[in-house]
């Protein structure tokens, strides 16, 4: 079991995470603007400020694939439509935090590339897929967003088996064919609000693909048409396979899965140090088997677990 200190009383997923692996993450932050009201010049009239309304995107009336839902159920995802329970609880406040960092507030700008945003861990079987999916499921509920869940797992794909459903093209092949566009690879489902980017088919040069000029524009067609989308990545593990470094550099967000118990203090320094291309990394702590507050997410519903 690790050595660390006991964790705070307070504090959310992320933070206790961070608490107990000592570990800060990196927020970009930008210097204070001067707000204090100017005066016009005297003979200058003052002009009326008109709000710029985004065009709505249209909504998606093609095919559409049907989601397995008794397989999201018995691997213990979050059902579309389903009662409240501690996971579906847990993941709305992770997500908040996220699409915070995304869009922005009054108080803060949105990040950079926020809307990308990598799930990633140090090993193999720490609980990183299971997260991205229930990330994706959770975002999907939202009524201003939709997600589009990006399997970037090429050696191991395994999003589309999660949701029970088949294979196809996907990000790899459009990477690989300039005249493959990448918007003919997404699976759309019969969930509202969520789309698939397969994995596509592994070649023996997956990270100089991720790594040339190509990446930008593809995953740039991914939103440029759709402010309103939120991406997903499901990557590899760091420590285990070279394209997660890639990737870390083409999003705006990292959410670190570290497994309690498991995930080394060393295992997780290294991870870290091969994302540094994101400047904003977060940990999510998985599989716990205790809450320092005694709460369990769901509860207040009556759905507590």
């Amino acid at each position: 079991m690790n050595q660390y200190n006991p964790p705070k009383k307070t504090g959310s997923l992320l933070e206790r995470a961070g608490e107990i692996y000592d570990y800060i993450p990196a927020v970009r932050t930008e210097e204070q603007r001067d707000n204090a009201p100017k005066s016009a010049p005297p003979e200058t009239p003052a002009r009326q400020v008109i709000p710029v309304r985004q065009r709505p995107v249209e909504a998606y009336d093609g095919p559409t694939v049907i989601v397995d839902r008794d397989k999201l159920r018995d691997a213990g995802f979050i059902v579309p439509d389903g009662p409240v329970t501690g996971i579906s609880e847990e993941f709305r406040i992770i997500k908040r935090q996220l699409l915070l960092a995304a869009k922005g507030s009054q108080k803060m700008a949105p990040l950079p590339r926020g809307e990308r945003i990598l799930i990633c861990s140090a090993h193999p079987d720490e609980g990183k897929t299971f997260c991205a999916l229930n990330l994706a499921l959770s975002i999907a509920a939202e009524k201003d967003n939709e997600v589009l869940l990006v399997d970037a797992d090429f050696a191991k794909p395994s999003i589309l088996s999660s949701l029970g459903l088949e294979g196809s093209k996907g990000l790899m092949d459009a990477l690989a064919d300039p005249q493959l566009p990448v918007e003919n690879c997404i699976i759309h489902t019969d969930i509202p609000g969520l789309a698939i980017l397969p994995a596509g088919d592994q070649t023996n040069a997956d990270t100089e693909y991720l790594a040339s000029s190509r990446t930008e524009q593809v995953l740039n067609r991914l939103t440029q048409n759709n402010p309103n989308r939120i991406v997903i990545f499901d990557s590899p593990p760091a420590l285990s396979a070279s394209p997660a470094s890639v990737l870390a550099m083409h999003v705006g967000q990292v959410l670190m899965v570290v497994k309690a118990d498991e995930t080394t203090e060393t295992a997780l320094r290294d991870a870290l140090s091969l994302l540094g291309g994101c400047d904003h990394i977060q940990l999510l702590l998985n599989g716990t088997k205790f809450s320092p507050t005694g709460r369990r997410f769901g509860s207040y519903y009556g759905y507590g677990e």
